[in-house]
């Protein structure tokens, strides 16, 4: 969640132009519920108290990134609520994933407004389906698949077809667009074949796996999700009995990203609606970045025709970014075609002049890693929390090379995506305790020595393997520390907003926050595909592999493909609050052929890339070279064992296919191990800090002798040679290690 803002403290003048807009999206940890109706005003700018107010009618907020949507609608179904013109029970506010619907069920809690039902689409429609399926249908609903992919495979066997795992992510994909496009196995074929989509295999082949899926389904009676939102659908169409149950109770709804509903999605909302229009939808069209999903803007672009009279506000005065970075996100956008082009937001920058965006080539994708790890190590010693730095990149398999390189620099980061913060087993067992020590009270003797709630929430989670100090190493001992570290600064946080709170208060607190699925930050830079990072911000991005061919990535082949994929490398630009760094590298490996371009989206916005026509945002910033000096490599790297072309990261550091054999010395590498762990003890780092086990990998299999022959293995720059060059060398020589671990941590160039 962001974190607070200046200012946080003080109660936001009541008066807009006297300074009292607040961030549209920061807020304080546990603000105070305002005190009346008008008070849930306070701090809004025009444009946001104009939605706030605007409780009557079909509603259509334009909202660009930043600029506070998710504030003005959840104020305005709490102004309603706190003013008593809207029921909470009667309120169903919808969005599409459940972390927004967890902060907009914490916001309007905060806001006073807790009864009010904040659920996805597909959320809300399986509560109706479990309770009416046994009214319409009889017995239990059928179980819910959480993955599809293992019975997508089982019916591509069925049907004698052979997908390897890229074949049958991409074939489970296409069953998923084909059902919320409402399109039925038989007519797969002639639907894509219309729709200009390009499936990745022979229609009629990807038509008959669908209908196999489908086929296998009913004989197991389970249902995917789907078939969740079809089911609702179907109930409610045949039965107006349940419609209008579910329409007395649900009387006003408001819709969050609204750029990405699917016509399934789209024809469901009709349904809870009915004739009425009491309807709330916000969202931006520069933003629709899912239509491989079966998401659409046209049903945004077109709510003005559907609904002559709606109220149209515009929300522009972006409080999330510099002028700079603003600048920036303008100028890829007024190169934009296409009708989304035609409705496009310029946004005004709310906030103080910063940094101009940072471009910098790299000779390779290895040096382009190194190079982010060291500007986000010199962010963090200048101030920047790691939490509040992400590395943004096109897809998943790009990862791997900034894991390892932030790895070596002793940069904590964390991977987007990862299982809920309170479903955490680990989160789970902390949560026990804690209401088991606030049960006891005075009795338990763990507590004796606490005098104050975070040294009492300290002492419990100490039980559960919470330290002082972070763990060596990374993996599953380090992320349980995190998770258990983010319950300790959460109470810290809990006990300076809530004096004289109690281990009972917060447990209480955590309970609503698990209900909501709100958590604490757990502190690491964040790792994520440009599409999971939609919808979160950071003070400092990195957008990296910016090339032609991954950004537009290869498959774009039309306009409209292409111009989603500039959607997207925008929404990556307005990630960033202050610092942004935009990045590429002219090959894949050390020694390649430097035959990479940068991304065309940039043409004219970066140094040296040309002019754009009138109204161009123009260049800014600097553009740097990064890595090709220092890097002398005259050809491939090659396998010392078979010879073949390394291209992995983790192949080229260990200079081997990683399916060739190893020549390892177990023993010398278990040494080197024992000698790491405790190095990163006397440093207080994470072992992975002193050498990756990649890295000690390396040295166990080439058993270097000398400075030289060390150096050249990768991951052992200057810095640590000199720092760790003695010991190491000592160990692979069969002796004792010896000196004591030098007190910089800066890593190598």
């Amino acid at each position: 969640m962001p974190g607070p803002v200046d200012n946080a403290t003080r109660r936001p003048s009541r008066t807009w132009q006297h300074g009292g807009v607040t961030a549209a999206t920061h807020s304080t940890l546990f603000p105070q519920v305002p005190e009346s109706a008008d008070a849930v005003l306070d701090g809004l700018d025009p444009e946001q108290r104009e939605v706030a107010l605007a409780l009557h009618g079909p509603v259509c907020v334009l909202a660009g990134a930043g600029t506070g949507k998710t504030r003005a609608i959840t104020h305005r179904i709490a102004y309603g609520v706190r003013a008593g013109i809207l029921q909470p029970g009667s309120v169903l506010a919808v969005t599409f994933t459940n972390r927004a619907a967890g902060e907009m069920r914490g916001r309007l809690r905060e806001l006073g407004a807790g009864g009010v039902q904040a659920r996805t689409f597909h959320s809300a429609a399986l509560r109706q389906l479990q309770y009416f399926w046994p009214k319409v249908v009889g017995g239990d609903l059928p179980r819910l698949l959480e993955r599809k992919i293992q019975l997508v495979a089982e019916a591509a066997a069925r049907c004698r077809v052979r997908l390897d795992r890229n074949e049958l992510r991409d074939v489970t994909s296409e069953i998923e667009w084909a059902k919320v496009t409402q399109t039925v196995p038989a007519d797969y074929p002639a639907v894509v074949a219309k729709s200009v989509r390009d499936a990745p295999r022979d229609p009629a082949e990807i038509g008959q796996i669908y209908a196999m899926y489908e086929q296998l389904k009913r004989d197991r009676s389970v249902i995917d999700f789907e078939d969740v939102l079809l089911l609702t659908v179907g109930i409610l169409q045949d039965r107006h009995d349940i419609a209008d149950q579910i329409r007395s109770q649900y009387q006003h709804f408001v819709v969050d990203e609204y750029q990405d509903v699917s016509p399934l999605q789209q024809r469901l909302l009709d349904l809870w609606l009915g004739d009425r229009d009491s309807l709330c939808v916000v969202g931006d069209a520069s933003q629709t970045i899912y239509s491989f999903t079966g998401a659409t803007p046209d049903h945004l672009l077109n709510f003005r025709t559907r609904h002559p009279n709606a109220t149209v506000v515009k929300l522009v005065r972006d409080y999330r970014s510099t002028p700079q970075v603003v600048h920036l996100a303008n100028g890829l956008l007024s190169q934009a075609r296409g009708r989304a082009a035609e409705h496009r937001l310029e946004l005004i920058s709310q906030r103080d002049p910063g940094p101009e965006p940072g471009y910098t080539e790299y000779a390779d994708e290895p040096a382009e890693a190194e190079g982010t790890a060291r500007r986000i190590r010199d962010l963090i010693a200048a101030g920047v929390p790691a939490g509040e730095i992400a590395v943004l990149y096109r897809i998943n398999a790009q990862s791997e090379v900034y894991e390892q390189a932030l790895a070596d620099a002793g940069v904590p980061y964390q991977l987007r995506g990862a299982e809920r913060f309170f479903e955490r087993q680990e989160v789970r067992e902390a949560g026990i305790a804690l209401r088991g020590a606030a049960r006891a009270g005075g009795n338990d003797s763990l507590l004796d020595d606490a005098e104050d709630l975070p040294s009492q929430v300290r002492a419990v989670l100490s039980t559960k393997g919470w330290t002082t100090e972070p763990p060596a190493g990374s993996g599953a001992v380090r992320d349980r520390w995190e998770s258990l570290a983010a319950l300790v600064r959460l109470a810290e946080d809990f006990a300076r907003a809530k004096s004289g709170a109690t281990l009972s208060d917060l447990v209480a607190e955590l309970d609503e926050r698990a209900a909501a699925q709100h958590a604490p930050t757990v502190q690491g830079v964040t790792l994520a595909s440009l599409h999971a990072a939609k919808g979160l911000e950071w003070d400092a991005v990195f957008l990296v592999g910016l090339t032609e061919g991954m950004m537009p990535i290869t498959y774009a082949k039309t306009d409209e493909q292409v111009e989603e994929e500039r959607r997207l490398l925008y929404v990556g630009v307005t990630r960033a609050r202050l610092h942004l760094t935009l990045s590429w590298a002219l090959s894949r490996s050390p020694g390649g052929r430097a035959s990479r371009r940068p991304t065309r989206f940039l043409k004219g916005l970066r140094p040296g890339s040309g002019a754009l026509g009138t109204g161009s945002a123009g260049a800014g910033g600097s553009i740097e070279r990064g890595g090709a000096a220092r890097r002398k490599h005259r050809g491939p790297v090659l396998c010392r064992v078979c010879g073949a072309t390394l291209t992995e990261a983790g192949e080229m550091k260990l200079m081997r296919c990683e399916d060739c054999p190893s020549d390892m010395d177990e023993a010398l590498y278990e040494r080197l191990r024992d000698w790491r762990a405790d190095q990163a003890k006397e440093l207080g780092q994470p072992a992975y800090c002193v050498f990756t086990d990649k890295t000690l990998m390396a040295i166990a299999e080439r058993m270097p002798s000398t400075d030289g022959e060390l150096a050249g293995i990768s991951g052992v720059g200057v810095r640590k040679l000199d720092r760790f060059g003695a010991d190491v060398l000592a160990i692979c020589a069969g002796e004792e290690p010896g000196g004591e671990p030098g007190g910089d941590d800066e890593e190598d160039s």
